[in-house]
């Protein structure tokens, strides 16, 4: 029998494969790249058209010596490194550095790990594809490009450790863009106003909310315009106008891809887009299941498709007929028209058997890999059983000039929310009333507001602005944010973004010096050029070439006009070692104070940035922290002598019932104010 050598990038998917294959295999992984750019200079011969000049990666020398070795006893090698463009050029680099033709057939994908998937794969090997490869070869090369360009003007002009790249500052410039509305928003004045009304049983209390005058959209700009409808009003009577009851139907969602996946981690686990991919890439890889052995249990991660093989769908519509009866089983869907940029081989993220309910397994598996899981389950389940309808009541009522509506909604059937419980779905229900009733009024309720500027980002939000915008693709996300955060251009404040100074001025300087660069509609057409690259329309060098040389001029330009920056700023402190003025500087995790008498006194110390509130355990004042990650967190200022931390932010107000510290959480509705006594139950919410 032939000996057969298999090359994955990962080992815990190298043990998995292993078992599948039998005794003629010998499966190995490539710990992902082996060969890439240098990373101490740019590695591209500009001259010679951009030809790359690829190293082996420093620390790959003993892998790829293993790997030689294992290739050397083989009849056969196949490469099955992950299913996209960087797995497809791993697989091209493997090829070279282990001496293959490269026009064999020696290419396998696995979109899930299972034996079945396995096996048949194995037996249906394809050549390289060499135009994923080159679209994956221009977005390194032209990323390369703007980095290692850009970055060394950074550090000659501001201060070395800095960076830029391609997608990494258009992220940050969608953030400090959104900081900038935020602080240039001025809140305008306005009025609400509401009634609570009983009908024919006065038990029955309901509100009703004043909308429109004379059919028209009511907009109440000020107290007096307010009290002067409120006079009007109350010289009639409160009477129904028309009571509508209808069904109203809510769909399933589709499966999940990445950008749908990282949402819904972000928003209902609270994962980080970093973390999901973590979890993700260990169930896909494999996990070891009782009675089964070691199994994928999803299908590959990374796909913007959210397209389902037939055999799956046909398994996941048994399992709902088996588990929920035929009432629960949604009607046969159609294939949808595809998107643009939607890499279709791929599958959605889905379950590899709907059988394999996460609560048969969840003794397999550690929390976070159950709570992925349970999503990814529940959600590809969900999108084929059928809608859930509510009976929705529509009341309007009128009084002269104004009406007022109110509406309420019941479940009449939960259809897919049997299984999705992640969706909100509130029950309003509402009192009999008939048309031409006279409502007793009870009491108006006006009330002022003030409009509220743009939320900032959360990793959801952002994550979905990338899609729509076309900015990166599903496997740059995760990496583009972690990045950011890193470099110290943003920060983490409760769950939302925002740009540091640092961020601020380095986007100014991109903004004004590299616009294109920063520009999302460019962004978004690199990334059309990529994709067109991968479908064989387009050489990759020639979309290098167009971008190369406007850029050299904006290098030029930049670096003649960009004035050199003292980052340096003055204090009134002393330091306590020497006597010399200590300075405020900036260095890899952000400002820190240094003694200006530097390098002959080396003291320093971090920054404290004081909230205005006592800690509630010593005579300390509370401080804004950071971790590692660049989230923040509050401590005292007597730290180690006192250990006083909270995540959320306490605030300068006593509880009412036992007067313990109060902290705010920051939610999508407002914030929530708890007390942070264990014994205490006290907690309200204050909207925005």
């Amino acid at each position: 029998m032939p000996k057969i050598l298999v090359i994955v990038e990962s080992p815990a998917k190298a043990k998995t494969i292993e078992k599948y294959l039998g005794k003629n295999y010998r499966v190995k992984a490539s710990v992902g790249h082996v060969r890439d750019l240098p990373k101490s200079k740019m590695g591209i011969d500009i001259e010679d058209n951009f030809e790359p000049k690829y190293i082996t990666i420093r620390g790959k020398g003993p892998v790829l010596k293993e790997l030689k070795k294992e290739a050397k006893k083989a009849d056969k090698i196949y490469l099955a490194t992950d299913p996209d463009r960087e797995g497809e050029a791993i697989a091209w680099h493997l090829a070279i550095a282990l001496k293959m033709d490269l026009d064999s057939e020696c290419r396998v994908i696995f979109r899930e790990i299972t034996k079945k998937t396995v096996k048949e794969a194995i037996k249906n090997p394809r050549k390289i594809d060499r135009d994923l490869v080159d679209a994956q070869q221009a977005r390194r090369i032209l990323d390369r490009l703007v980095g290692y360009s850009i970055s060394p003007l950074l550090w000659d002009k501001i201060r070395r450790g800095l960076s830029a790249g391609r997608v990494q500052s258009v992220a940050s410039r969608i953030i400090c863009d959104r900081e900038k509305e935020i602080n240039d928003f001025i809140p305008e004045e306005y009025w609400e106003i509401d009634a609570d009304v009983a009908g024919g049983d006065p038990k029955e209390k309901f509100k009703i909310q004043l909308n429109k005058k004379l059919s028209k959209k009511l907009k109440i700009s000020s107290n007096e315009e307010s009290n002067n409808i409120l006079d009007e009003l109350n010289k009639g009577d409160l009477k129904v106008d028309s009571v509508k009851t209808t069904v109203t139907k809510r769909q399933p969602y589709l499966p999940f891809k990445t950008s749908t996946l990282q949402q819904e981690a972000a928003n209902k686990l609270g994962f980080t887009t970093r973390k999901t991919m973590a979890v993700a890439q260990g169930l896909y890889e494999g996990v070891k299941v009782l009675n089964e052995g070691t199994i994928g249990l999803i299908t590959y991660m990374r796909t913007d498709s959210t397209r389902i093989s037939d055999d799956a769908i046909a398994e996941a519509r048994e399992y709902i007929e088996n588990e929920f009866s035929k009432d629960y089983l949604g009607e046969e869907k159609g294939e949808k028209k595809k998107k643009k940029n939607v890499q279709d081989a791929h599958e959605a993220i889905r379950p590899t058997s709907a059988f394999r309910s996460p609560y048969k397994i969840k003794d397999s598996l550690n929390d976070d890999q159950y709570k992925l899981y349970r999503l990814i389950w529940k959600r590809f389940i969900a999108s084929y059983m059928k809608n859930a309808e509510f009976d929705r009541l529509k009341i309007n009522v009128v009084n002269g000039e104004y009406s007022f509506n109110a509406s309420g909604q019941v479940l009449k059937f939960d259809g897919f929310l049997k299984v999705y419980s992640y969706v909100e779905t509130k029950e309003v229900r509402m009192p009999k009333v008939t048309e031409g009733e006279t409502l007793e009024l009870i009491k108006y309720n006006p009330e002022r507001h003030e409009t509220k500027p743009p939320a900032r980002y959360s990793e959801a939000s952002l994550v979905k602005l990338m899609e729509e915008k076309n900015i990166g693709r599903p496997s740059t996300y995760a990496p583009t944010i972690s990045t950011i955060l890193k470099r110290g251009y943003i920060e983490k404040e409760a769950r939302y973004f925002k740009p540091t100074e640092l961020g601020v001025m380095i986007n100014d300087i991109m903004v004004k010096h590299f616009a294109k660069i920063v520009d999302l509609g460019f962004t978004s057409m690199i990334e059309d050029e990529f994709d067109e690259i991968e479908e064989g329309k387009i050489h990759w060098k020639r979309i290098i070439e167009n971008f190369y040389k406007p850029f050299e001029i904006a290098m030029i330009e930049a670096d003649k006009n960009i004035e050199k920056i003292d980052m340096t700023e003055e204090t009134d402190e002393i330091c306590e070692k020497c006597g010399s003025p200590m300075v405020i500087k900036y260095g890899r995790f952000g400002k820190f104070m240094a003694c200006s008498n530097y390098p002959e006194c080396k003291n320093t110390k971090a920054i404290v940035k004081k909230i205005g509130v006592k800690c509630p355990n010593c005579d300390g004042e509370i401080v804004i922290k950071k971790t590692k990650k660049k989230r923040i967190f509050y401590g005292c200022s007597n730290y180690p002598e006192c250990e006083f931390t909270s995540w959320a932010k306490p605030i300068a107000e006593k509880c009412p019932e036992c007067q313990s510290l109060l902290t705010e959480k920051q939610n999508k509705k407002g914030k929530k104010i708890m007390c942070t006594n264990e014994d205490c139950t006290y907690s309200r919410e204050e909207k925005n």
